[in-house]
């Protein structure tokens, strides 16, 4: 919310300065973004009226003007402006001054003719941006007046950056009664009363959806006067909030948006057709917007209609066809309160941001809208003119909202706070925000009713806060919670994230954190969005559902790198990832970790070979967290995997002790090319349950006995995965196995078709007694002959 300190100044004289108001605002929760003098190097310029304004005789584009600066003589002034006219009240920078901008005035020729002064545009001035022409002044200044004096200068521009929950102070109304009550001081709005109805003519109004727009309040003025001119006064305010001037009928309603932070909007009457309807719109209709877009409507969306179709989408924009024009002459001056989860989300759907939809999805005041128009309809009757007609104030009061009376404990005030506050003080604060009390007969608690305006306003914390903010954060006391506290000592039986995430670090890994919201696109091509949960609003079209997997971040973020030319890349992740249930009604959410490595395997040095990372070095990866979880290598089980966005063979899942893991492998080379890797890029995914899960460990004593080995060259099936060799090898060998070990693989002569070659060393080992060679040959004839029989492993001679 960006405002003047001069126009809250004429609602409440707190008697600091701009910087001290603002300072107080920021301490109160209303942060203070941006504060921003206006006025400043003004000296030397003064109210100029043009007596007579004449062409050039050298230049088309350039006139020479006879300016009334309150002097014993005219200045004749040579000025290109588009709208200068005798008659015309401007700004004029004597001979001497120098500009905000640096310019310092000097008497001049221009195209021969002497030119002694200059007449101002508001950007030169500092006032304003983008002017076409001179800033026109009211016509009842005095020429002469120093500028400043005459626009209330200096002025400050300032801008809150507000939390949702205060849709209330964005209007100075809103921001008034907050510095008000937060100094103590006394609140001073304008006269906001009731214009009396001349005309008779009345537009029939319904509530075709009472849910969505419980309050809709509108009246006709006849005969308004479009061009007129927006007084300058006016002109200046909306220009220092950021509005530029659009004409009289649209000034008044931005302005009492401004002011009162009650959205309004202005039909042309001779384009409405029978009367307003304010009902859902059906689908096939259309409606091109003010901005001259044209959309499609359906059921969703709450629209403005005539008997003839929609004029308007409530709460967001007016239609182009119903706008108001210089050829109106009749208007209709609506006022309304739209449900803020009717108008949520729906200006970004078609990619609009307006002041309207803004506050009526934060929520507007229920009881501003009689009150809003009664102040347009009395600013457009100054400015334009016209006969108003009857106010018509069409209300479903079942559906409007109500104002919670809420209970508070002051003594709950003192404990939460950590304060000594008198109950008196208290009542204070509230009284002074506005709030109704109900003291009744209990001691011990109170009833308290927000006023309208504060829909944030719901539970005792609410007050309580609002207390604590008013009295000053600054000055409440700061004491160390009493009571017993007990260290909780880490449990053995699982791994913290954090000794995960310092391995990982310490092995050359950097974290990275990605949204939980990605396009649908990005999954759809990796062959992750059948159980995409969608989101209802979106934030935009690249955060459309919740993610299924870590791996769009983590690809995102590789591709990146690599264009940055960082050629050696490892990530990590750990994160949330979301997956609709089987049956359309439930909903799972899983914590992974992920990994993504690419480029070379080791940093680059003198003194070992470079190479480019592998499979088996993401699988060292893997082992290396699971052995950090204490789990036994013989629990982790790594297969053959075919999911569809890793390589063909180059894809593994993760099991521990028969339950799946995770996955890991090479991100399939088609999908590379997609993204922009130009390196192979390795990536895995494991749930953090079973990887931070860990088993008590238990003392085992060391081996007294010596082991005895023995190294079998074997030929293997293809099809049989070295886990399932293991795992046959250790059935077979019984008790006496203590280890075995993969230590070689071969293909070539000697090995025939469909068949690899495998040794592997069999570890045994008695707790009881030294083994004997026959013992040794005992296990190893029983591995052999077990896997002859079962899965066709051959010795190799």
């Amino acid at each position: 919310m960006r405002f003047s300190y001069e126009w809250l100044s004429d609602w409440v004289r707190s008697g600091r300065t701009a910087e001290q108001a603002a300072e107080r605002l920021t301490a109160a929760g209303l942060e203070v973004d941006d504060l921003v003098r206006l006025g400043d190097g003004l000296d030397g310029v003064v109210v100029g009226r043009i007596a007579a304004c004449e062409p050039h005789p050298d230049a088309d584009r350039l006139r020479v003007c006879t300016v009334d600066v309150g002097a014993d003589e005219p200045l004749g002034i040579v000025c290109g402006a588009p709208n200068a006219r005798e008659g015309l009240v401007a700004p004029v920078a004597t001979i001497g001054s120098r500009l905000p901008n640096g310019m310092k005035i000097k008497a001049a020729k221009l195209r021969g003719v002497a030119s002694a002064g200059m007449l101002c545009s508001a950007p030169e001035l500092g006032l304003g941006e983008g002017a076409s022409g001179l800033l026109e002044l009211a016509g009842d200044l005095q020429p002469g007046r120093p500028l400043a004096d005459a626009l209330g200068l200096p002025d400050h521009v300032i801008e809150l950056d507000l939390t949702p929950n205060r849709a209330d102070c964005l209007s100075i109304r809103g921001i008034a009664h907050e510095l008000a009550a937060l100094e103590g001081a006394e609140l001073t709005p304008p006269a906001l009363g009731a214009v009396d109805a001349v005309g008779d003519r009345e537009l029939p109004i319904e509530l075709g959806d009472p849910a969505g727009c419980p309050r809709y309040v509108g009246r006709v003025i006849e005969g308004v006067d479009p061009t007129a001119q927006t007084p300058p006064w006016m002109v200046q305010r909306l220009e220092r909030c950021g509005i530029r001037s659009l004409g009289p009928i649209v000034d008044v309603t931005n302005y009492v948006l401004l002011e009162l932070g009650q959205p309004m909007h202005a039909f042309d009457l001779d384009c409405l057709e029978g009367g307003i309807r304010v009902r859902r719109a059906e689908a096939g209709e259309t409606l091109e917007l003010l901005n001259e877009q044209r959309i499609e409507l359906d059921d969703e969306l709450l629209v403005i209609a005539d008997h003839t179709g929609p004029v308007a989408l409530a709460g967001i924009m007016g239609g182009q066809p119903s706008a108001v024009t210089d050829s109106t002459r009749d208007i209709l001056l609506e006022s309304a309160w739209f449900a803020p989860a009717v108008i949520t989300g729906k200006a970004r759907r078609f990619g609009l941001a307006t002041d309207s939809s803004h506050r009526f999805e934060r929520g507007v005041d229920p009881e501003l809208q009689a009150v809003a128009l009664e102040r347009a309809t009395a600013l457009i009757l100054d400015i334009a003119g016209g006969t108003p007609g009857p106010t018509i104030d069409v209300r479903s009061d079942a559906h409007r909202p109500v104002q919670p009376a809420i209970e508070l404990r002051p003594d709950r005030v003192n404990r939460l706070l950590g304060t000594d506050l008198v109950r008196e003080d208290m009542l204070d604060v509230l009284r002074r925000l506005g709030m109704q009390i109900d003291e009744g007969s209990d001691d011990e608690r109170v009833t308290v009713r927000p006023p309208s305006r504060r829909r944030d306003l719901e539970i005792e914390v609410d007050l309580i806060e609002e207390i604590a903010r008013v009295v000053g954060y600054d000055r409440l006391p700061t004491r160390a919670p009493g009571g017993r506290l007990r260290a909780a000592a880490p449990s053995e039986r699982s791994t913290p994230l954090s000794v995960i995430d310092h391995s990982l670090q310490a092995r050359g890994f950097r974290e990275i954190i990605s949204w939980s919201f990605v396009p649908r696109e990005s999954l759809e091509r990796l062959g992750l969005d059948e159980r995409a949960q969608p989101l209802a609003n979106p934030l935009s079209r690249d955060m459309a559902v919740l993610r299924t997997s870590l791996l769009p971040g983590l690809i995102a973020t590789a591709s990146s790198n690599l264009r940055h030319q960082l050629r050696r890349l490892r990530l990590y992740e750990t994160g949330h990832v979301f997956e609709a249930g089987r049956d359309g009604d439930s909903f799972v959410e899983t914590r992974r970790l992920g990994l993504a490595m690419a480029g070379d395997a080791v940093p680059e040095a003198w003194h070992v070979e470079r190479r480019a990372v592998d499979f088996f070095d993401l699988k060292g990866e893997v082992e290396q967290l699971f052995a950090l979880a204490g789990q036994a290598p013989e629990s982790l089980e790594v297969g053959p995997d075919h999911r569809p966005w890793l390589h063909p063979g180059q894809g593994a899942s993760i099991a521990i002790d028969g339950r799946s893991a995770g996955w890991m492998g090479q991100l399939h080379p088609a999908l590379a090319d997609a993204f922009e890797l130009d390196l192979p890029l390795f990536v895995a995914e494991i749930d953090l349950e079973p990887l931070q899960r860990r088993e008590l460990p238990e003392y085992a004593g060391l081996a007294r006995f010596p082991s005895v080995r023995r190294d079998l060259a074997l030929a293997v099936p293809d099809e049989l995965s070295a886990a399932d060799l293991v795992a046959a090898v250790r059935s077979a060998a019984g008790p006496l196995l203590a280890e075995c070990r993969i230590f070689d693989t071969y293909r070539g002569k000697g090995i025939e078709s469909g068949f690899k070659g495998i040794a592997i060393g069999l570890i045994l080992r008695d707790v009881s007694r030294t083994l004997t060679d026959g013992d040794a040959d005992g296990v190893v004839d029983g591995v052999i002959k077990t896997l002859k029989e079962a899965h066709g492993v051959m010795l190799r001679g």
